[in-house]
């Protein structure tokens, strides 16, 4: 399966609906959708009347989201970190499942604000804790653990990212207005997994040659423990999947 298939199909495993409820209205607003993958949110926030620039790194992605076709909505190849000049200011900012790639987020939430009117909004998703599942032999905890702290030092990835993205907001200069955590039948999930999440967790471990890397000869053994985990009826999630909502301080 394409990483694009897994994009489309993870995308039903989410608690969107949630997240909609919290938002503003979305009829007749700009967005602007930070790290939008294949556009599946863009069309969600086209369908509830938003225009929405997307912008990704990925070229792929991009060309996927744009075979959309999608009435008010536009895709743009860009680097999260340096955003170019829309030459629009967008009522709001969003961005999921991309802020954990950003350690230094203050920074580049600050940068993103640029991009919004005085009275704009900004909403982040991310999850907390990928690989905090239990039952989990002492070795493997401590080898994802430790692949956790490097990803971190070399600045690559926050696995922490979820639980952090209200201070990070609040140290951008935006007031938070609402905190939750997310259903997640992927992430976030007590008890046997699906057979298509299990394949998903399975297509995450092929993708993640750092981690390979990281464990060498343990990755076989990691991976098997990790996903027969997922399949144990005492199976426990310590992920959570966070949402934050803030506005800019001068509303």
């Amino acid at each position: 399966m394409s990483l694009i298939s897994d994009y489309k199909r993870q995308f039903l495993w989410r608690d969107w609906p949630a997240v909609f409820e919290a938002l503003p209205s979305l009829n007749g607003q700009s967005v602007l959708d930070l790290g939008c993958g294949v556009g599946d949110l863009a069309a969600e926030f086209v369908s509830r009347g938003a225009r929405v620039i997307g912008v990704d790194l990925v070229a792929e992605f991009i060309r996927e989201a744009r075979s959309r076709n999608l009435s008010r909505a536009t895709f743009e190849i860009a680097d999260l970190r340096a955003l170019p000049d829309f030459g629009i200011a967008v009522d709001g900012v969003w961005s999921s499942f991309s802020a954990a790639y950003i350690p230094d987020l203050p920074a580049v939430i600050s940068e993103w604000a640029r991009q919004l009117k005085p009275s704009g909004w900004m909403a982040l998703v991310e999850v907390d804790d990928l690989f905090g599942h239990e039952p989990l032999s002492d070795e493997t905890r401590m080898l994802l653990e430790g692949y956790a702290g490097d990803s971190l030092a070399a600045g690559r990835y926050d696995f922490h990212m979820g639980s952090k993205l209200k201070a990070h907001l609040q140290q951008a200069g935006f007031q938070v207005t609402r905190e939750f955590t997310l259903v997640d039948l992927e992430l976030s999930f007590d008890g046997v997994a699906s057979p298509e999440v299990n394949e998903a967790w399975q297509n995450r471990f092929k993708r993640m040659t750092l981690l390979r890397e990281f464990c060498g000869r343990r990755i076989d053994d990691v991976e098997n423990e990790f996903l027969n985990c997922l399949m144990r009826p005492d199976h426990r999630s310590h992920a959570k999947v966070y949402c934050c909502i803030g506005t800019c301080h001068s509303v």
